[in-house]
């Protein structure tokens, strides 16, 4: 299967950017044959429909969702450039729609999608409310799952730029967790399907994506979804969407995370998952906070009265701004910064920053600053 082919060949290029809602969703499914298996078994906190796509008749059950996080959609992207392929008359699509019964939700959260937050119109964070359930969302998700009966949960999510592949200094771009079921962090039958699989789909995509997978935390919290379905009984895998080199759009990014599925449903078609892939499992590097978006070496500033040389940080905040994601650069951090690494660095050779009295980089100040040879930083980046 030659994945990234099927890939390119179904990608929803008119579907682009971070700022991604049900309404563009639904504008880009509106001309295929998707509407026919969609169905909305639930209303948002701010009555918006809840669309479930259910494909395939096959006797092996896959439940998906995507955006639970309203400002994390470049799952969302993947999930419906994967969509689209099933959506074909392609020979492969037909062969697992006959296998597999997918039950989609492409955004579980459109309130969050439309106001571009984490949370969901009540600021509540939906995958941390699978104890109390008190949110329609997160109503709906379980339900669906006690009614479906998945035998494999699908769980996707976008993660924050500041994660490295353990000390390797790469970025992490696509990460992924087999959740535990309890405080010990065991293995039993059920986190073992989706630790091989996971090993089965890092085995493929590292031939892709070298050295920037890695693996998220298993620390257990009965209130994550994933947690909940884990110890439910439903392997579960957890995917998360990270930072690519000079892709903050995470084009490149939805590429990987669309090739990961492809890769999941081929394993599992082949049934590819009954060898213990524990040992591969954990030597995928774990996700390492060691990156700022830039960082900035080797400036001179005034301090207590000295003039020093020091490094700082800035990272970017995400604004919704007339329909579109701005990325805004704030000081995050000021000093020694050994073992952090920038997406982008610049060396500034010694040279005084010049932007107020006290010739001081603040936490919390957005980064525009003039050096004392007139180089120029706007928003964090240099201008001249």
């Amino acid at each position: 299967m030659d994945s990234k082919t099927i890939y390119n060949q179904y990608k929803a290029h008119n579907l682009k950017g971070r700022y991604i809602t049900l309404e563009k969703v639904e504008s880009v499914l509106k001309d295929s044959n998707l509407n026919q298996c969609k169905s909305v078994l639930g209303f948002s906190v701010n009555q918006k429909p809840i669309p479930s796509y259910r494909l395939g008749c096959g006797s092996v059950k896959i439940l998906i969702w995507s955006q639970m996080h309203g400002n994390e959609s470049t799952t969302t992207k993947a999930l419906v450039d994967f969509m689209l392929f099933l959506d074909s008359d392609s020979e492969l699509a037909s062969k697992w729609k006959s296998h597999f019964t997918f039950l989609i939700f492409p955004i579980l959260n459109p309130d969050g999608a439309e106001n571009y937050t984490r949370v969901n119109a009540n600021e509540v964070d939906l995958n941390r409310d699978f104890i109390n359930l008190s949110q329609p969302e997160s109503k709906l998700l379980f339900e669906t799952f006690l009614n479906f009966k998945p035998d494999f949960c699908f769980n996707l999510h976008d993660q924050r730029t500041i994660f490295g592949v353990g000390t390797s200094g790469k970025p992490a771009t696509v990460s992924f967790l087999a959740p535990s079921f309890d405080e010990s962090r065991g293995i039993n039958e059920v986190r073992q399907k989706a630790i091989n699989l996971i090993s089965g789909i890092t085995e493929l995509l590292h031939r892709d994506l070298p050295n920037q997978i890695g693996r998220f935390d298993d620390g257990f919290n009965r209130n994550c979804v994933g947690d909940t379905f884990q110890q439910l009984g439903v392997p579960t895998v957890l995917f998360e969407a990270g930072h690519y080199p000079e892709d903050y759009a995470r084009e490149k990014t939805r590429m990987y995370i669309g090739l990961s599925l492809l890769h999941s449903f081929s394993i599992l078609y082949e049934n590819d998952i009954v060898s213990n892939k524990t040992s591969y499992y954990l030597k995928i590097p774990q996700n390492n906070i060691c990156f700022f978006d830039i960082v900035y070496r080797n400036a001179k500033i005034n301090y207590d009265n000295s003039k020093i040389i020091t490094n700082f940080a800035a990272q970017y905040r995400e604004v919704l701004k007339e329909g579109d994601v701005h990325l805004e650069a704030y000081i995050s951090s000021v000093g020694d910064l050994k073992g952090y690494y920038g997406h982008k660095e610049y060396d500034l050779e010694s040279q005084m920053i010049i932007n107020h009295p006290d010739n001081f980089p603040k936490i919390d100040e957005k980064v525009n600053f003039r050096l004392e040879n007139d180089k120029v930083f706007v928003n964090g980046l240099l201008k001249n």
